[in-house]
């Protein structure tokens, strides 16, 4: 029920403080819009550039994809496919081979230095020393319109291309 006012000014205060609730619920569900637009963006890039997008991806919304050790080896191995790939490691880890494509970029840096790179479309592959960091990056970089960010979940720790190494040389 309806507070009854007597004085015309209260009223009116009582209407302001109504439009300005009302405006920052406006605001928030502007927010909340394009976040939604910006995913929406995210897949439409994958879909574009015939990358496989799972149906869980696309219905939970999720703006950075998990590879398995397995695709991301598969990803890093085919010559046809156009990645950038970012190592996000602490600066101490040193991982048992380097992988020439990767460009260092140390989480502890990360804030300081992702603009370096220079595409938001191009498909970036990003490892850690297992997977937590790469993770946070995936995150950072989601959040500033980078659309095809990728995690090697399990990092250098489970990355298949060692144990490659490995069989090929025993």
């Amino acid at each position: 029920m309806a507070k009854k006012y007597h004085n015309l000014f209260a009223q009116i205060q009582a209407f302001e403080k109504h439009v300005e609730d009302l405006e920052g619920r406006i605001y928030q569900l502007e927010q909340k819009i394009e976040q939604m637009i910006d995913v929406e963006r995210n897949h439409l890039i994958r879909i574009k550039n015939n990358e496989e997008v799972s149906d869980e991806f696309i219905l939970s919304g999720r703006k950075y994809q998990d590879l398995s050790p397995e695709k991301a080896w598969k990803l890093y191995c085919n010559r046809d496919f156009d990645f950038i790939l970012i190592d996000v490691s602490d600066k101490e880890f040193t991982p048992e081979e380097k992988l020439p494509e990767a460009q260092s970029i140390p989480w502890e840096d990360f804030p300081d230095r992702f603009y370096e790179i220079t595409t938001k479309t191009t498909p970036i592959l990003i490892i850690s020393e297992d997977g937590t960091n790469s993770v946070l990056a995936c995150e950072y970089l989601a959040k500033r319109g980078y659309y095809n960010c990728n995690n090697v979940s399990g990092g250098y720790k489970h990355w298949i291309g060692f144990q490659v190494s490995k069989i090929r040389s025993a």
